[in-house]
């Protein structure tokens, strides 16, 4: 009796040992098929009579080899693919049952009917099969222990497979948790495609190889259009339907060497080895082409048309590293945007000379603009019966010490990309505010003010409660100011711009249309939105004394403004010819150089002044 305890103790001992053998490969991280051929060495060297193997069982049921290092290759490689049944074997049907299953004779069970001939001819006589089971996933895979001869498992075994058992659950749980992990480290969570990491290793390895064959290789930055206008109008989780069939739709229109890979909210890169820029111009067309389809959404019937701009550029021409070429192809992305999007721009570095002089305004700007180095001009609007001045238009101006006078034309488009367009306009209707109140308190007879405001603005500002509280500290009326907007503006259909807008209207700020019959000028927004004004861009007064089409659209403007009680403001006004034409077709009011230039707020006052001086002399 005392032999048979220290048998006993002796076998649990050798079960420990191997336990913690396994135990230490999962800790260090090898590899789950070693881990396993690790296992089924240790129990066939604990007891030699068995033949161990492990089965892995995929999502659609179906059997793959892992580890049998004493099994022939031709049986194992027999099983692979096999579907699991209520007759598949030992292995097969204990995945099935979700339970083990113990076969003593093959020769003669009728679970080995389909296998029966392949086991005996290799000499395996009998298997206990138990499943391995881990929670939601279900049966992830079997552990067996064959015999040469019919006959059942000896209780050593049993105590050895129950030990198994749980080590297999163990590496296998430790397997998804690396996979998870490898996942989130190198794949978009959204898209399932690889992730800046991963790109930034595959483009290593395929610019390597680009240099030393002199391969072509070339890569495109593709930025959803608009894709802000989704997120916030329908939710970020139909954002993130609309970025998966974007996926698809675009990994359908490469080939399988190609990489496309998301770097973060709607940009996409895709890395083509071995294709010349002029091939990849073409691939950027076959993208654009996959997003013509509108794409459906989850639960709805709804569907959303997506476009996209491309930058195109090509190694080692535009970049010998990944770095370049997304700076590169980035810089003829934005090019593709200025362009209209929905197309691609190849990278020039015409435009890189371009990013450099935007970058060095921008920095320029934000040192005027914190240094108190913009100046306002104002240049008067008049009414044209009589030439009495109505008011005066504020016009930002700024002098560099390197590039003197910067036209707006310049500098504002580079504020608008660079977010300082908001600043830029709260200073200047901050500036606008106090200057009027000054040559109010001055006895300078100025009937109101007008400022530019940006779409930008609108969206980000909220500009009715800054106009408000500028109103009240300066203690002007709501009549001295108007606010200049784009068309862009009021075609906007989301409803910060709507609201603020009624709200300005509310308050009695004027709106006003700038350069209107330049872009849409759709009557629509007219009849919805609170406008008071429309301006009659300087491009149709320029040639009214020649033009006949100009001065048809200009009478079109004009009607437009009279039929819905609006005032219309001519711009550009230069001549004695254009004034008398204008006041023909009934406009109300004008500024340009005839009647004054823009001009510093002293300036104006002395202008005022020679005009009162005249008309009493």
């Amino acid at each position: 009796m005392r032999e048979q305890h220290a048998t006993r103790s002796d076998e649990q001992a050798d079960i420990d040992h191997l336990q913690r053998d396994v135990l230490e490969a999962v800790a260090l991280g090898r590899p789950l098929a070693a881990v396993m051929d690790l296992l089924c060495r240790a129990v066939e060297a604990l007891a030699p009579e068995v033949i161990c193997s492990v089965l892995t069982v995929d999502k659609d049921g179906r059997v793959h080899p892992l580890a049998a290092p004493s099994l022939p290759a031709s049986f194992s490689g027999a099983l692979e693919g096999f579907q699991i049944g209520p007759k598949a074997g030992s292995c097969g049907t204990a995945a099935w049952r979700r339970q083990p299953v113990e076969v003593t004779d093959i020769a003669s069970d009728p679970l080995w009917a389909d296998f029966r001939e392949l086991a005996l001819s290799h000499g395996l006589q009998a298997c206990w099969s138990t499943p391995i089971l881990l929670g939601g996933d279900g049966v992830v895979a079997t552990f067996a222990l064959y015999y040469r001869e019919p006959r059942a498992a000896a209780p050593f075994h049993r105590r050895m497979v129950q030990a198994c058992t749980q080590l297999c659950q163990i590496a296998f749980m430790h397997d998804r948790h690396q996979r998870e992990i490898e996942r989130l480290a190198y794949f978009d969570g959204v898209t399932g495609l690889p992730n800046r990491t991963l790109l930034a290793d595959r483009a290593r390895q395929t610019l390597m190889q680009a240099a030393r064959t002199e391969a072509p290789t070339a890569l495109l930055l593709l930025d959803i259009d608009r894709f802000k206008t989704v997120n916030d109008s329908l939710g970020h989780a139909v954002g993130d339907q609309v970025l998966k069939h974007i996926s698809a739709r675009l990994l359908g229109s490469l080939r399988d060497s190609d990489t496309l890979a998301r770097l973060g909210g709607d940009e996409f890169v895709v890395l083509l080895p071995g294709c010349s820029a002029e091939d990849a111009m073409l691939v950027a067309g076959k993208l654009r082409t996959a997003l013509e389809a509108p794409l459906p959404l989850d639960g709805s019937h709804a569907r959303v048309q997506m476009t996209a701009s491309i930058g195109v550029c090509a190694h080692p021409r535009d970049g010998a590293d990944l770095d370049q070429l997304l700076k590169n192809a980035d810089i003829a992305m934005y090019e593709a945007k200025r362009a209209g999007r929905d197309c691609a721009r190849f990278f020039l570095h015409a435009m890189n000379q371009a990013l450099d002089e935007r970058l060095e305004i921008e920095a320029a700007l934000r040192h005027a603009l914190s240094n108190q180095l913009l100046q306002l001009h104002f240049q008067p609007k008049v009414r044209l019966a009589d030439r009495a001045l109505v008011g005066v238009e504020a016009l930002l101006r700024w002098h560099d010490a390197e590039r003197g006078w910067v036209p707006p034309d310049r500098f504002i488009p580079v504020a608008e990309e660079s977010g300082l367009i908001n600043a830029l306009d709260a200073w200047v209707l901050t500036q606008d505010c106090a200057q009027l109140a000054r040559w109010r308190a001055d006895g300078i007879a100025v009937p109101g003010i007008s400022v530019n405001v940006s779409p930008q603005r609108f969206h980000q500002d909220d500009v009715a409660a800054h106009t408000r509280a500028l109103l009240a500290r300066h203690q002007l009326a709501a009549s001295d100011l108007t606010l200049e907007v784009t068309e862009r503006l009021m075609l906007d259909d989301t409803s910060r711009p709507r609201e603020q807008l009624q709200q300005l209207h509310e308050m009695g700020v004027g709106v006003s249309v700038d350069d209107f019959g330049t872009g849409y000028s759709s009557l629509s927004y007219l009849k919805r939105l609170p406008v008071t004004e429309l301006k009659l861009d300087k491009s149709f007064v320029r040639d009214l004394e020649q033009d006949a089409d100009d001065r048809a659209l200009s009478s079109a403007v004009i009607g437009i403004g009279r039929s819905l009680g609006l005032a219309v403001v001519a711009e550009g006004v230069e001549t004695e010819g254009q004034r008398d034409i204008l006041v023909a077709m009934g406009c109300d009011e004008a500024q340009g150089w005839l009647f004054g230039r823009p001009m510093a707020a002293g300036a104006l006052a002395g202008w005022i002044a020679a005009r009162a001086e005249a008309s009493t002399g």
